[in-house]
C-alpha cells in the first residue's frame, strides 16, 4: 500500500513538471492547494457540499500529508498559532486521537470538550456556544447526536465548523475510506463498485455521496425499515446520473455484493440505540460479512469498517484478513482531518 500511496503522490507532482517559473517546492504546494483554495473559511458539513474537484483535491492533500509528515525530521507547521475546539457529545477513539495528533503535527493546538467540560445543552445554548468558541478558536469540530446541532453551530459560528459525526452525516469517515481505496486501487476509482451491507445510516450517506462523485457504482443492502434517508437517496440518484455511475438497493446481502470490489458495513446498533440491541440483531440476521459473503464479490474485493466493530457485523476471518483495509482506513482519519483543517484555514502546504 505504501508503494501505491507513493505512486499517487508522484502522479500529483508529475502534473506540475511543465511549470518552469517557480521552484519545485512552490510548484508542488500550488498544485495541491489550488483545488481546495475555495474551501478557505468554509464549513465542512457533508460530502455533497464539495464539488468533485474539491473532493479529489482534499484526497490529494491527504496523500501529500501522509508522505510529508511520515518523515519527522523537518516538519512544516502551517497551522502554528491556530487552534481547534472539539465538542464531543459522543465518544470516539479515532476522531479524538486523529484530530489532536493531526493538529499537533500541523503546529496547532486542539482542545477536547466532553459533555462534562462545557455547558452545551445544559446551561448554554448551541448558539451561545458557537459565538463564544468562535472568539477563542479558529475551527470548531463537533461530534453530536442531532444533525440540527451541527447546522445551528454553523449558522452562528464565525469560524469554520467540521462535522465529526451527526445522525445524518459522517463526511470525515468518507474521506478516510476513499483514501484507503485509492491507496489500494490507485487514484482513479471510477468504475469500481462499492457494496454496503447493513444499516442505512450516516456513514452510508456520505460514503454513497462520495463514491458516486468519484464515479463508483453503489449497491446497497439494508433490511426493510432500515433504508437510507430519502432526501439523500434522491441527491445520490442525481450524482449517479451526473457521474456515469449506478445506484441500486436491495434487501438481500448476497445481491448487493455480487460484482462488488469493495464491501462495507458498520455497527448495527449506534450509540444511543442500545435499548434496541436485541431487536436490531434479530432483524439484521443474514447481514454479517463473513468469508462466504466476501467470496460472492469480485476477485480481489476489499473490506472496510469504520470501527469499532462487533462480531455480529463482521467475522474475525474477514476483518483480520489480507482483504481488510480497516486499519489503514482508521489511520487515514488523521491525514484527512489534517487536510480539511489546513484547507479551511487556507494554509495547505
Amino acid at each position: 500500500m505504501l508503494c501505491r500511496s507513493s505512486s499517487i503522490l508522484a502522479s500529483i507532482v508529475k502534473r506540475q513538471i511543465a511549470v518552469v517559473d517557480k521552484p519545485a517546492a512552490v510548484r508542488f504546494a500550488s498544485s495541491i492547494s489550488d483545488p481546495v483554495s475555495s474551501l478557505k473559511g468554509q464549513h465542512f458539513i457533508s460530502i455533497d457540499q464539495l464539488s468533485n474537484e474539491e473532493l479529489k483535491g482534499l484526497l490529494d492533500v491527504s496523500h501529500h500529508y501522509k508522505a510529508t509528515f511520515s518523515d519527522k525530521s523537518n516538519l512544516p507547521k502551517p497551522l502554528d498559532g491556530y487552534s481547534v475546539s472539539m465538542i464531543f457529545q459522543k465518544r470516539s477513539t479515532r476522531t479524538r486521537v486523529s484530530t489532536e495528533t493531526g493538529m499537533s503535527l500541523l503546529g496547532g493546538h486542539a482542545l477536547f470538550l466532553g459533555p462534562s467540560d462545557i455547558q452545551l445543552g445544559v446551561n448554554e445554548s448551541m448558539r451561545d456556544t458557537a459565538s463564544v468558541l468562535s472568539r477563542f478558536n479558529d475551527i470548531v469540530l463537533a461530534r453530536v447526536y442531532k444533525h440540527d446541532d451541527i447546522t445551528e453551530l454553523a449558522k452562528f459560528s464565525s469560524v469554520p465548523i467540521i462535522n465529526a459525526l451527526s445522525d445524518l452525516h459522517h463526511p470525515l469517515q468518507t474521506l478516510a475510506d476513499l483514501m484507503a481505496l485509492q491507496q489500494h486501487f490507485g487514484t482513479d476509482l471510477s468504475g469500481k463498485t462499492v457494496a454496503w451491507v447493513g444499516d442505512g445510516n450516516n456513514v452510508l450517506h456520505d460514503l454513497m455521496l462520495g463514491s458516486l462523485k468519484m464515479g463508483m457504482n453503489v449497491q446497497i443492502a439494508t433490511p426493510t425499515g432500515y433504508e437510507p434517508d430519502g432526501d439523500i437517496m434522491a441527491k445520490s440518484a442525481v450524482l449517479a446520473a451526473e457521474n456515469g455511475a449506478t445506484l441500486t438497493t436491495t434487501t438481500v446481502a448476497d445481491e448487493a455484493v455480487t460484482g462488488a470490489d469493495v464491501i462495507v458495513t458498520d455497527t448495527w446498533v449506534s450509540m444511543g440505540q442500545e435499548d434496541e440491541y436485541e431487536k436490531r440483531v434479530k432483524e439484521f440476521d443474514g447481514y454479517q460479512v463473513n468469508t462466504d459473503l466476501m467470496n460472492k464479490a469480485n476477485d480481489g474485493a476489499v473490506f472496510l469498517h469504520c470501527l469499532p466493530r462487533h462480531v455480529e457485523e463482521v467475522t474475525d476471518e474477514v476483518i483480520y484478513s489480507d482483504a481488510s483495509l480497516v486499519f489503514p482506513e482508521a489511520e487515514n482519519r488523521m491525514w484527512t482531518v489534517m487536510a480539511v483543517m489546513a484547507a479551511q484555514m487556507g494554509k495547505v502546504e
